[in-house]
């Protein structure tokens, strides 16, 4: 069956890519222009900054330390190819199934025959094999050749391209083996890499050597480093941990990696250290987006509610990350709130990302834009990872290529089988021909607009014999949802809703998601936005830009006011704002500092800013912003007054 993840037990299986077809609507606008615009962006920008031509010059023996390209820049061919593989197999393209064949060829001339395959190290004048195991990103980057494989093996079958995977996956297993070194990556990804292999073509030895991985790190395999060797992980062990810590992007491969091997080996405790990690990490290092990273210096997690708006790095690949493990995680135990984390990255991270015709992406995602940022040069690569524009390539270009393997298989992400029926855990317009483990077929066609109405209908498309249980996810902030089935509205609390029996074709079923704007407000600890409130609607968060406002400056001094309800608006919410008079000018020279002058502390509190009236502030959904031009931004909009009492 072709699933990105496809573990051999657990509460819930994942339905294959085959078995659900998004049919339009938000999510599936998006994976048609991933499959129309991005992959060949991709894969041009690789072409023209000679990332592609590096293995070339490894075959012809041409290489040498003036290679192009960051030592991980063949983990981008490698995560493009993936994206392929899911794409060509959903859709039958004819371009796909070419670059696949293309790439393939590329890659397998560069392999040395004893199976190693990296275009930095190893050859002609270059560093040798594995001699900057903290920096040098060659197990990073077979793990993302081997998730390629995975993809092709799981669509398509066994071919050139699973070959020679296979031969590097041997070469790891040789190389760092229980009788090998005993090294770990600087970077995880070689360990979820191995074990998906492990599982997709059935070899054990291959799960094992992920294991071997998982349990040498946090032991200071690694050299230390001025960040501490918590940014590799390798600090604690990770059956000891208690939260992620870190370079966000490597604590998450390495923790879905954990799942993995969990569930393969049947290990209870490495799976329950992975859920309490989990649940720290989201109760008090993760933004209202589901974004992760609140450091630039470390790409990495903060402390315990160190949640800074203006200085959140929110990688778009710890949000692919993120989801990576919440969706395991949802597999093995079957719980809604792994889903409610994958729905809030998947609207606030993901779709942010990508610019609306697939050609420019966002690497860090902040929730607060001070000054708008410059327009990015399309034809020219960014050299960095926050400057308030989609860029369309960066010197670092991870996210682009992780956004394009996500999309390509997000209808993955949607629904799974257990032994008693379907359950949908993300809505969309979709059509679903499932088979349950008995060998009975479920065929249901959902209808939806979400999260423009939060209406979704599901429509029984075929009869099954027999009762089974359709189980629908109501988000943890639906109170108030309603379930219309047998001519019968009931409400549903957030969770699991499950309706048993024997369907009867063209049956209907809807579900009411109450999707009106609501306020949110942060835990006091969060200091950066103590009184500060926040707007959601439906899975999508609110934010205010520069452009919508009557003077853009006023955007770092508006106030919001609490005890009036946010309002629906033409793609968002009204909230009532105040905007402050602000001067015209301001004068080109500030005087020496003095209590009460220009001079941003005083001795007693500033008198309230002048009055220019309320009005109706238009919020706009996050992953919106900046696709109008450059702007100023914010998530979290100072109120008024403090919390209302009894909300």
């Amino acid at each position: 069956m072709s699933s990105p993840v496809l573990p051999s037990r657990g509460r819930v299986r994942p339905l294959g890519l085959a078995q659900v077809t998004l049919t339009g609507g938000f999510w599936g606008e998006r994976q048609a222009v991933n499959a129309t615009a991005t992959l060949a962006h991709c894969e041009s920008w690789m072409e023209r900054l000679g990332w592609l031509a590096n293995f070339d010059r490894v075959a012809d023996g041409t290489t040498g330390p003036d290679r192009p390209g960051w030592p991980f820049s063949d983990s981008e061919v490698y995560k493009l190819l993936e994206a392929l593989c899911w794409e060509a197999a959903r859709t039958g393209d004819p371009g796909a199934e070419a670059a696949i064949k293309r790439l393939t060829a590329r890659i397998a001339r560069a392999q040395d025959p004893d199976g190693y395959l990296n275009t930095c190290f190893g050859h002609g004048d270059q560093p040798p094999r594995y001699s900057d195991l903290e920096g040098g990103h060659e197990l990073y980057n077979t793990g993302h050749l081997l998730q390629a494989a995975v993809a092709r093996l799981r669509t398509h079958g066994e071919d050139d391209l699973v070959r020679l995977a296979r031969r590097a996956a041997d070469h790891v297993c040789r190389t760092f083996g229980a009788d090998g070194r005993a090294g770990i990556c600087g970077h995880p990804e070689i360990e979820v890499g191995l074990a998906e292999f492990g599982r997709a073509l059935g070899e054990e030895r291959y799960v094992e050597q992920a294991r071997l991985f998982l349990d040498r790190r946090g032991h200071g395999t690694l050299r230390d480093i001025p960040l501490g060797r918590a940014y590799f992980q390798d600090d604690v062990p990770i059956r000891e941990a208690e939260v992620w810590r870190g370079h966000a992007v490597r604590a998450l491969y390495l923790t879905a990696a954990a799942v993995d091997v969990a569930v393969e080996r049947g290990d209870d405790e490495l799976l329950r250290a992975v859920e309490r990690q989990w649940e720290r990490s989201v109760a008090r290092r993760t933004y209202i987006t589901g974004g992760m990273g609140s450091r630039h210096q470390d790409e990495g997690f903060g402390e315990d509610w160190e949640l800074p708006p203006d200085r959140a790095y929110c990688e778009t690949c710890a949000g692919v990350a993120s989801i990576m493990v919440s969706w395991r995680l949802l597999l093995a135990t079957g719980e809604p709130r792994y889903a409610d984390l994958v729905e809030r990255t998947l609207y606030n991270v993901v779709a942010t990302s990508p610019s609306s015709d697939g050609r420019a992406f966002f690497y860090a995602n902040p929730l607060h834009q001070r000054t708008p940022g410059r327009p990015a040069d399309p034809d020219e690569v960014s050299p960095r990872a926050e400057g308030g524009t989609r860029a369309a390539w960066f010197d670092v270009s991870c996210c682009p290529t992780n956004v394009a393997r996500t999309l390509a298989s997000l209808h993955g992400y949607l629904a799974t089988t257990d032994d008693d029926g379907l359950q949908l855990h993300q809505y969309a317009s979709c059509e679903i021909r499932a088979e349950l483990p008995d060998g009975r077929p479920v065929a249901v066609d959902v209808e939806t607009r979400y999260p423009e109405s939060g209406t979704v209908r599901l429509r029984v498309a075929a009869e099954t014999p027999g009762p089974w249980t359709l189980t629908l996810r109501v988000p943890s902030w639906a109170a108030g949802a309603t379930l219309i089935e047998d001519g019968r509205t009931r409400q549903v609390p957030p969770g699991l809703v499950r309706v048993r029996r024997a369907f009867r074709a063209g049956e209907l079923i809807t579900l009411d998601l109450p999707v009106e704007p609501r306020f949110t407000w942060p835990d006091p600890r969060i200091d950066a936005v103590r009184g500060c409130v926040a707007v959601e609607r439906g899975p999508e968060v609110l934010c205010a830009e520069s452009r919508d406002l009557p003077d853009p400056a006023a955007l770092d001094a508006l106030v919001i006011d609490p005890g009036s309800a946010p309002r629906a608006g033409a793609g968002g919410a009204l909230v009532r704002a105040l905007l402050p008079t602000l001067p015209s000018t301001l004068p080109s020279t500030l005087p020496p500092a003095r209590p009460g002058g220009d001079w941003p502390y005083l001795s007693r509190p500033a008198a309230p800013p002048g009055d220019a009236g309320w009005i109706d502030l238009p919020l706009r959904p996050y992953h919106s912003w900046a696709r109008r031009g450059p702007a100023g931004m914010r998530v979290w909009l100072p109120a008024s007054t403090p919390h209302p009492e009894g909300e």
